[in-house]
């Protein structure tokens, strides 16, 4: 049976990168809303949002952070992120950068947005949780690189005691 991840990303930026890893089927993942839905839900407001993130990761075995150039950036991916933390998600970043988009252009390697997301104890999610840089010298290698491997990284994902 597939592993079945949230993948947590920023939606404006990487929704067609996402939609490649998804199409990989690697991993199974939650349904990711089309922009049409995405701005209902938005338009509903962040208790909304917070009950669709929430909802969506509640039942998966871990939390796959794909991270883009502006990932780091967005509170709601922080949000993501800190939710996976405090119910002892497993996670795992995935740079995902080098894959192309839409127009065929990829974009510039992204902050780590685990470093933006503090402890109580001290320190960042970043001292804890794994980010893979996939391999490769344009999309297509990246894209084959990811889907290897993107299995034994979820596999590999940081999970707390």
């Amino acid at each position: 049976m597939a592993k079945s991840v949230f993948y947590s990303f920023y939606y404006d930026e990487d929704y067609w990168r996402v939609q490649q890893i998804i199409n990989m089927g690697a991993v199974e993942g939650q349904p990711i809303l089309n922009s049409q839905d995405w701005e209902e839900v938005k338009r509903k407001g962040d208790a909304a949002i917070e009950e669709w993130i929430h909802t969506q990761m509640s039942y998966k075995s871990a939390v796959v952070v794909l991270i883009g150039a502006e990932t780091a950036s967005r509170p709601w991916v922080r949000h993501e992120i800190a939710h996976a933390w405090d119910n002892r998600k497993p996670l795992v970043g995935v740079r995902i950068h080098g894959l192309a988009d839409s127009s065929g252009s990829t974009a510039s390697w992204g902050d780590n947005p685990f470093s933006k997301v503090n402890l109580k104890s001290g320190g960042t999610v970043a001292d804890h949780v794994p980010v893979y840089n996939p391999s490769g010298y344009n999309s297509q290698t990246v894209y084959a690189d990811i889907k290897t491997n993107l299995s034994s990284w979820v596999d590999g994902a940081f999970r707390r005691g």
